[in-house]
């Protein structure tokens, strides 16, 4: 039996699977944590990914490895492999001042989208290294090669960076989804734009060979069969990858960021930057819209209630669709889609009918369902194909998003079983690299979904749409 392994580096923690290559079951698995905050020091993935490997059972027998990851993080290198400083994550807002300057300098936002495919925001890597050049000068004359957390883990497995005695900056690889998120790839010719580096960066810099989707990397220096390294994926294209979603799917992500994603076979380009258009790990396209806001807004609606997250699912589901007319608009985090890095979080619709635990956490999960919604409309505006609706995520798992999700994202959803998509899709492009074929091996954990239905409530979008823009922002 021929055993692979998928990892998943994201923004809170690392987890590793080990599976069969041929059926896709799952012989063993390990995690371990990530620090907070949105600025962090890629030291700390790989001991993570070490952490997680040994609870895994370590790799020993393992002939392929795929690392999944958060997408836009950069992770700047000198000439020696060293990280130039620590790598600014997808969630950091501080370069969207930046990313203004971007769009103003190559002609606006539709010139954006026709490059690369996306209209840039503060997540996007290049809008981070304009940042760098002028916030941090002396970095950015130090950088001379530009990777995304899956590229900098994948090079690690393959014995690069510190310690190695070699900078090997020319063994980076990546793939194509990865470098879709960048803001200097573009995925309508599957070329780099260096002069949109240079433009941020201020000179240009070495950057990882996009592998294709199946095409073999590096051999790992870790692990006694040396497995082959796969191109990797970020986070939402390997998920689509363990779903085996294909034209018509859509999948409904709610973790630390809410994302709606959705496989077709052309590229997007949307100007007003609702859509970002990425690629997936097949080959084809993953156009996508993402919130910042998500799984969070139920933590800090749990926290100020009191409550857990059972407790709180319970209220929500005890008070009246439209939680008579009170609305949580959820920019806790400043929002990505729509564009309001500095906006805050708003209650509008207050009464004294309506100021109950029950109340305010029914708001909380369907503004937080609404962010989404108007996600999926942006999607059907760029000619996406919406027929079926896939839950997946940490968000996913409570019983109040699940029911409630159906009467504000307008259609039947369907829950599959709980898993790690994101390792396992890295685990199946794994496998699928180590078979050689045409096409990834037929395992999918889209096959056991369970499905919840609803009737659509028009009122709750409706009185979402009316307040959505009425936030205030953050004090400078």
């Amino acid at each position: 039996m021929a055993l692979v392994a998928g990892v998943d580096s994201s923004t809170q923690s690392c987890k590793v699977v080990v599976r069969d290559a041929e059926t896709g079951a799952l012989v063993r698995s390990g995690r371990a944590s990530h620090p907070d905050g949105t600025s962090v020091a890629p030291r700390h993935w790989w001991d993570a990914l070490q952490t997680a490997i040994a609870d895994a059972g370590g790799l020993d027998d393992v002939e392929a490895i795929s690392v999944g990851g958060q997408q836009h993080g950069m992770v700047a290198l000198d000439q020696t492999g060293e990280v130039v400083r620590d790598a600014l994550l997808w969630n950091d807002t501080r370069s969207a001042p930046a990313a203004l300057q971007l769009i103003d300098e190559l002609g606006g936002p539709q010139a954006w989208a026709d490059a690369v495919g996306s209209v840039l925001v503060a997540s996007l890597t290049i809008t981070k290294l304009r940042w760098l050049r002028d916030a941090e000068p002396e970095n950015a004359a130090r950088v001379a090669a530009v990777a995304l957390p899956h590229d900098w883990l994948t090079w690690r497995l393959a014995g690069h960076g510190a310690g190695s005695g070699s900078a090997g900056l020319d063994a980076l690889v990546t793939d194509r989804s990865d470098a879709s998120g960048t803001g200097y790839w573009s995925p309508a010719t599957g070329e780099y734009r260096h002069d949109l580096l240079e433009l941020a960066l201020g000179h240009s810099a070495a950057l990882p060979v996009v592998l294709g989707p199946n095409q073999a990397g590096p051999r790992s220096a870790v692990g006694a069969l040396a497995p082959v390294l796969g191109p990797g994926a970020g986070d939402n294209a390997a998920a689509a990858l363990a779903l085996g979603l294909g034209p018509g799917d859509v999948a409904v992500s709610i973790g630390t960021s809410g994302v709606v994603s959705a496989i077709t076979p052309t590229v997007t380009a949307d100007g007003s930057g609702m859509v970002t258009g990425f690629a997936d790990a097949t080959g084809a396209f993953l156009p996508l819209a993402c919130t910042l806001n998500a799984s969070r807004v139920l933590d800090a609606a749990a926290r100020l209630l009191g409550t857990d997250h059972a407790g709180l699912s319970a209220l929500a589901l005890s008070a009246p669709a439209g939680a008579d007319g009170l609305v949580l608009v959820p920019y806790l985090e400043g929002e990505r889609t729509p564009n309001k890095p500095d906006a805050t979080g708003a209650l509008h619709g207050v009464r004294l009918g309506n100021t109950t635990p029950a109340h305010l956490a029914r708001a909380a999960v369907e503004g937080m369902l609404c962010g989404l919604a108007d996600g999926i409309d942006a999607l059907r505006a760029q000619g996406v194909a919406v027929e079926r609706l896939f839950l997946i995520g940490g968000g996913a798992q409570s019983e109040a998003v699940r029911r409630i999700a159906p009467s504000v994202l307008g259609l039947d959803v369907l829950v599959p079983t709980p898993g790690e998509y994101v390792a396992d899709g890295a685990a199946r492009q794994a496998a699928w690299v180590l078979s050689g074929a045409a096409q990834p091996p037929a395992w999918s954990a889209a096959s056991t979904a369970e499905t919840y239905t609803g009737e659509p409530v028009a009122r709750v979008r409706e009185q979402y749409a009316a307040v959505r823009d009425l936030t205030a922002s953050r004090p400078a």
